[in-house]
């Protein structure tokens, strides 16, 4: 991804930076010129190795931990990275449960639905409240961005797809309710990413891969810088007059 000014002189939280998405969106977001908070939960050596290409972009890069399960953990992130970072800017809240693979996948599906009611619904509720004080104390005020899916629009067939869309349709509707609340100060938009290139796609099978291609206008599986090109436009003042919008990063795959 080639380097920009969108972002330069502005401060960016990414939560869940360690991996995919988030890893993506953190260092698009350092290549627009921004110093990065990045928070981890499990993943240290991930989120480290973030750290560093940050750094040889010339960019400053906090790491915080953080665990979206717990109150007291979101409410000392956002003063954790003004502090690194001597300000903030901008809240991306990436991080959510992995429910689809690793030990998770085989978890009945109450406790899959729990999990991701905790950490991807009340998780950023609680973070994007802080951000919303925060930002909105600030006499720039500032940027939240939130994660949808972008099928939570059709719906999809199966067990997982049910809470998927639950939780992440909560997250939607939750954030535009917010962008009304705490307009003009503080911008809430989502993003919507749909079949992307990430842990889950890789534990497919290449007919089910190739048959989402086929079955996507733009004829291909979607990746994380996909969906970090569209955070950095989102974070910075080309979205100026957007607040409460979705933008779906699906290949054309959901059309609304």
């Amino acid at each position: 991804m080639a380097e920009t000014s969108l972002l330069a002189g502005r401060a960016v939280l990414v939560t869940g930076a360690s991996g995919g998405i988030g890893r993506a969106i953190a260092l698009a977001a350092a290549r627009a010129g921004a110093d990065v908070a990045l928070t981890w939960r499990a993943n240290e050596d991930g989120v480290r190795e973030v750290e560093r290409e940050i750094r040889t972009l010339g960019r400053r890069a906090a790491v915080i931990r953080l665990d979206l399960t717990d109150e007291g953990s979101i409410g000392g992130v956002g003063p954790a990275a003004r502090d690194a970072l001597g300000g903030l800017d901008v809240w991306v809240n990436n991080a959510g449960a992995d429910v689809l693979t690793g030990a998770n996948a085989s978890h009945p599906d109450v406790q899959k639905l729990d999990l991701l009611l905790r950490v991807d619904l009340r998780g950023t509720m609680l973070a994007s409240w802080q951000a919303a004080e925060m930002l909105g104390a600030q006499q720039e005020g500032g940027v939240i961005i939130n994660m949808s899916w972008d099928h939570v629009l059709t719906g999809m067939a199966g067990r997982n797809p049910q809470m998927f869309a639950a939780v992440k349709g909560a997250v939607l509707a939750f954030s535009k309710s917010l962008a009304r609340s705490v307009a003009p100060r503080v911008r809430v938009n989502v993003l919507a990413p749909g079949w992307i290139e990430t842990g889950f796609a890789a534990g497919l099978d290449e007919g089910t891969r190739l048959a989402i291609a086929e079955s996507t206008p733009l004829k291909r599986w979607g990746t994380p810088d996909d969906v970090a090109g569209a955070a950095v436009f989102l974070a910075s003042p080309a979205a100026a007059f957007l607040t409460g919008q979705t933008i779906h990063v699906g290949g054309g795959a959901v059309m609304a």
